[in-house]
């Protein structure tokens, strides 16, 4: 009935979500900077169609973090029957 005060088993954050998590992180900083900078001088993207440009600005984080991740190796568990690893 009462609640153990020290759980006997954490689980740690895999590291691709870290790699991932960080990476959306700091493309979204840079895509801000970008933005900023562009807002001063339009005509760095002006030659794209804005449905372009609305597309593809959020897919570079997308695809940054989606590389981060793939890049990323797995944290073990070796907590886990080998079926299951």
């Amino acid at each position: 009935m009462h609640a153990d005060p020290e759980p006997t088993y954490t689980r740690p954050v895999e590291t691709k979500v870290k790699a991932m998590t960080l990476t959306a992180y700091l493309s979204g900083v840079a895509g801000m900077a970008i933005l900023q900078t562009v807002a001063d001088a339009p005509s760095l993207i002006a030659f794209l169609p804005d449905w372009v440009e609305a597309v593809i600005l959020p897919l570079v984080p997308t695809a940054l973090s989606a590389v981060a991740g793939w890049k990323a190796r797995h944290t073990p568990r070796p907590d886990l029957p080998d079926t299951q690893r």
